[in-house]
């Protein structure tokens, strides 16, 4: 069960940079949503990194990894295929240390991701919204092949990516639990669940279940990709699941709300998504803890309309509006 001696935590600390204060986000128990009262939900609330997501995580892991192997120097510019989190979280760093970005995004994300972006100082190219994150991904290789200034970390094929995870989220949970029924996240780029499982595999062995939630084929949930659309980010090993459980758009939306209804939780989609899995796995088990990631707050998504307009209305709106 959970460790008692980290409890309240005090929060904040001394850094001197924003750069510097990146990760060692809150592990909250979720009681309202737990099923019985021997197993435990506990949310890593990655929303509470500085720009709102998880991705800042993965941001600064590329772009460290890239200076410490001399890939990058002041001034180039940075070109990266992204739905909107990685972008911006790359924007702000790259603002910081003093490197150009240059982001491919589908032309259908929210505006919010757009004006963050803008006021980071990044430079958008937008790909079809129709081929969602896929066809960001083919445009931004097509461009980088064409032009050999740029760097492409390529979050979705380096290694950095979950590196981020096995060196800092994993190793901040194990810190505060002992013990691990299952870790849940979203499939997205594949790095929050690769470099969780992989550290959690070596510590706790199979005592722990490692569970990706993943959308139907054809379902818009933001922030998530389902494989059977057809690319696979090379750095996801499936091996390292021990199961996938499908999840739709009105999951998404529902949890979503029920993260901030029940737990005053404000999250973005993908989160509601991966929190519906949780919750199926704690109702599986007599006991124990099941932890999940909260990958990013719901700022980005308020014009969507997804917290206040009626489940039936959002769940049928074109992919097109607001994804």
């Amino acid at each position: 069960m959970a460790s008692e001696r980290l409890e309240n935590k005090p929060c904040g600390g001394r850094y001197g940079d924003v750069v510097q204060s990146i990760g060692n986000t809150p592990l909250v128990e979720l009681k309202r949503l737990s099923p019985k009262p021997g197993v435990r939900i506990w949310a890593k609330l990655e929303s509470k990194n500085p720009t709102g997501s998880v991705k800042d995580r993965v941001a600064r892991s590329l772009i460290e990894d890239a200076e410490a192997r001399g890939a990058i120097k002041p001034g180039q510019t940075i070109l990266e295929p992204t739905s909107g989190n990685t972008g911006i979280s790359l924007a702000m760093i790259c603002k910081r240390k003093g490197y150009r970005l240059k982001v491919v995004m589908p032309d259908n994300v929210t505006p919010e991701r757009t004006q963050l972006l803008e006021m980071y100082g990044a430079e958008i190219v937008y790909s079809d919204g129709s081929k969602g994150s896929n066809g960001a991904v083919e445009l931004a290789l097509q461009m980088a092949e064409s032009d050999p200034s740029y760097y492409m970390p390529y979050q979705y094929g380096n290694v950095a990516n979950p590196n981020a995870h096995y060196n800092g989220t994993a190793l901040e949970i194990l810190e505060e639990l002992d013990e691990i029924s299952a870790f849940v996240a979203g499939l997205g780029t594949g790095g929050t669940l690769m470099g969780n499982a992989r550290r959690f595999k070596e510590a706790l062995g199979d005592a722990v279940k490692i569970v990706a939630a993943e959308p139907m084929q054809g379902e818009p949930v933001q922030g998530l990709r389902s494989l059977d659309d057809g690319f696979i980010p090379p750095i996801i090993d499936l091996s390292l699941l021990d199961r996938k459980i499908f999840v739709t758009n009105r999951d998404a939306i529902i949890w979503t709300r029920k993260l901030l209804d029940e737990e005053g939780i404000f999250a973005g989609v993908s989160s509601g998504a991966i929190a519906r899995v949780a919750v199926r796995i704690a109702n599986e088990l007599d006991e124990g803890n099941v932890v999940f990631i909260v990958c990013d707050d719901g700022w980005k998504y308020l014009s969507s309309g997804i917290y206040t307009r009626p489940v039936d209305e959002i769940e049928n709106l074109d992919s097109t509006v607001w994804w």
